[in-house]
């Protein structure tokens, strides 16, 4: 496939190795004729390494051929986090580097989640779009005469903080985007 064809998630050959994508930055060409390069932030799968990679749009990447199983959040055994497959239930343990920011995300009993295997080892995993966290802190809606809709800081039960609406409180049930961290809406369950 293309460089400009890679999402985020996917599991790219690159040096003789297997690299999940992370984060992709695409940057427009100054002046004319210039192309469109992708910056990929790629982790090695297995080891976690960090790369930090340019590529042409055009540039050609092969993906790797890896399996993907639904799973559920199911335990943290120390650092590492345990899934359990949804159809044979078998435990899929990745630890905490494995995991990274996605950590931020994953509540107990979370569904939805695929855990990408390759030669049977558990390597990486993707998670659902939205997931549901609860807001643990944020400042109270400043009442008053401005009617603007400015956003403010909240932490989560997890532990990560994303900016909500003034009117988010103490206590609700929010959607976070786990591709951009940005807050998706209220959660209705």
């Amino acid at each position: 496939m293309k460089a400009f064809e890679v999402k985020k998630g996917n599991v790219v050959e690159y040096n003789g190795g297997a690299y999940q994508i992370r984060d992709i930055e695409r940057s427009s060409p100054q002046g004319r004729g210039g192309n469109v390069r992708f910056r990929f932030v790629m982790y090695s799968v297995p080891g976690g390494n960090k790369l930090d990679v340019s590529f042409d749009a055009d540039d050609s990447l092969t993906e790797v051929e890896l399996l993907r199983r639904q799973a559920s959040f199911s335990y943290k055994d120390g650092d590492a986090f345990v899934f359990l497959d949804d159809e044979d239930y078998t435990p899929y343990t990745l630890d905490a580097d494995a995991i990274g920011d996605d950590a931020g995300y994953i509540t107990d009993g979370l569904a939805g989640i695929y855990v990408q295997v390759i030669d049977e080892q558990p390597v990486a995993i993707q998670l659902p779009q939205y997931v549901t966290l609860e807001v643990v802190e944020t400042p109270p809606e400043l009442k008053g005469g401005t009617a603007t809709k400015r956003p403010k800081p909240a932490k989560l039960s997890t532990g990560i903080e994303i900016m909500v609406p003034e009117y988010i409180g103490n206590g609700e049930k929010v959607l976070v985007n786990t591709a951009t961290g940005e807050f998706g809406g209220r959660a209705t369950e």
